[in-house]
């Protein structure tokens, strides 16, 4: 069970490049091309993912800074936005109302951080903007907690609670970045860091995903 649980867990891609920046891309192909073509290449896409992580935000990168003139568009920020879109590859496949509410709060704790990049120039709404994100960290770990009770398996647990643990340190590293943020002004490192908070949670939503309840 644990050699199968570690195989999913690393088959799986979460990337919100991908998913929200690429594939609604390819699924607007759908009224002129063939469904097959359309589903051959997100595979190719996801496959490249797997092997190259951040090959697709690099590749809409380089895309944006070749058609856009100098700062036009600051694809850190412009990703952060679409960040809080929702997307079918982060849903979650039990209907128990333990995982509706991990999955909602989630949804929400990315929803808040998405409007970091139109709230920092109102800094007591931003303040407010940074308590609301503390708040939902919280009550998203207390669903992590909750929907871990689900799985009896001591390997399932394991791997889910490891997880856990990669977004507790990455909500760390983002509240460091935050405190640097009122010290020297920079926004870009605090979008960069909103961004892998994102990433870290859809990682939760996938890892639930990936094991089955025992």
């Amino acid at each position: 069970m644990a050699a199968t649980t570690n195989r999913t867990m690393k088959n799986s891609v979460v990337s919100v490049p991908l998913h929200i920046g690429l594939f609604p891309v390819l699924e607007e192909l759908l009224g002129t091309s063939d469904a097959e073509i359309v589903q051959h290449l997100k595979d190719t896409f996801s496959e490249a993912e797997k092997k190259i992580p951040g090959f697709t935000n690099e590749l809409l990168t380089g895309v944006i800074q070749k058609e856009s003139k100098p700062n036009e568009i600051n694809f850190t920020t412009s990703l952060l936005r679409m960040a809080g879109e929702d997307s079918r590859e982060y849903k979650l496949r039990y209907e128990h109302e333990d995982f509706r509410r991990l999955s909602n709060q989630a949804k929400y704790l990315k929803q808040i951080l998405a409007r970091i990049p139109d709230e920092m120039s109102d800094r007591p709404r931003f303040l407010q903007t940074i308590k609301d994100i503390a708040s939902a960290i919280k009550d998203l770990l207390t669903a992590v907690n909750e929907a871990l009770k689900r799985f009896n398996s001591r390997e399932n647990k394991r791997a889910l609670d490891q997880q856990k643990k990669e977004f507790v340190r990455c909500s760390k590293s983002f509240s460091d970045t935050l405190k640097s943020y009122f010290r020297d002004g920079s926004e870009v490192p605090v979008f960069a860091s909103a961004n892998r908070l994102i990433h870290q949670t859809n990682s939760i939503l996938t890892a639930f995903n990936t094991i089955s309840l025992d």
